[in-house]
C-alpha cells in the first residue's frame, strides 16, 4: 500500500476520533445546511453524503462551499466516474459498498482516502492488496457483525474496519471496544424520515447520544 499523505492521515484520524459516521441519504440538497448545522451542533463535523439520490452529488458540493472545514465525504460510491465526481465536486474521503479497483485508483490518484465495502477474507485481501485506506465491512450485522470482525483480527491484523449496516446505539459500544475497528458508519441519527419531517433537533439530539456513547466504549 502506498504511503498515505498528511491530507489522508488526518481525515481517517478525524473519523476514528469520532468514532461514529453519519451516513447520509438526501432526498433534497436544500436540506444540506440544516442537516450540516444539526450534526455540528451535536458535537459531529464529519458525514458521508451517498450518492442513493440525485441530490448526493450537489450536497457534497454545497457543504464543502458552505462549511470548508467539515469532513465531507462521498458514500455509494460505485464506479470510475462516480470516484472522478465526487472528488471534482470537494469529496474529502471516498466511500465504496464494494471493492472496485478502478474507484479504489481514482481515490489514491487524488490522493484521497478510500473505504471500500468487504465481507469475506476474499474481498478483504482484495481490498488491501487494491490499496484502500480501511475497509468497510458492510453490511456488518447481516454477515455476522462482531464475531466476524473478531475472526478478521487473526489473518488482518494490521487492517482497521468500518463496519456499516445494522449498527445502533444498541451495539455501538461493542463494536467500537474491538481493536480492529476505528468507526461505526451509521444512519439512525440522519434516517431519511428525520430529514423529510424536517426533525433537525433530533437529529442533533441522536448525534450528541452516538459520540457520548462512542467516547464511553474508548474510554473503557
Amino acid at each position: 500500500m502506498d504511503a498515505m499523505t498528511e491530507h489522508e492521515t488526518t481525515a481517517l484520524a478525524r473519523i476514528g476520533q469520532l468514532g461514529v459516521l453519519p451516513v447520509v441519504e438526501l432526498p433534497d440538497a436544500d436540506a444540506a445546511p440544516a442537516l450540516a448545522e444539526a450534526l455540528m451542533a451535536g458535537g459531529m463535523d464529519a458525514a458521508e453524503i451517498t450518492l442513493r439520490t440525485a441530490a448526493g452529488l450537489d450536497t457534497i458540493r454545497s457543504l464543502r462551499r458552505r462549511y470548508p472545514d467539515m469532513l465531507v465525504g462521498a458514500g455509494t460510491v460505485r464506479t470510475r466516474e462516480d470516484a472522478e465526481r465526487v472528488i471534482d465536486a470537494g469529496a474529502r474521503f471516498v466511500v465504496s459498498p464494494g471493492t472496485n479497483v478502478e474507484v479504489i485508483e481514482v481515490a489514491r490518484a487524488a490522493g484521497t482516502p478510500v473505504l471500500a465495502g468487504a465481507c469475506t477474507p476474499t474481498e478483504v485481501d482484495a481490498a488491501v492488496r487494491a490499496g484502500v485506506d480501511a475497509v468497510k465491512f458492510f453490511p456488518a450485522q447481516a454477515m455476522g457483525g462482531i464475531p466476524v470482525l473478531r475472526a478478521f483480527a487473526g489473518p488482518f491484523g494490521d487492517v482497521s474496519f468500518v463496519p456499516t449496516g445494522g449498527i445502533s446505539p444498541a451495539n455501538l459500544a461493542e463494536y467500537l471496544s474491538l481493536p480492529n475497528v476505528i468507526a461505526c458508519g451509521g444512519t439512525w441519527m440522519v434516517a431519511p424520515r428525520l430529514i423529510v419531517e424536517e426533525r433537525f433537533d433530533l437529529v442533533e439530539e441522536l448525534t450528541r447520544a452516538a459520540l457520548a456513547i462512542a467516547a464511553e466504549a474508548r474510554d473503557a
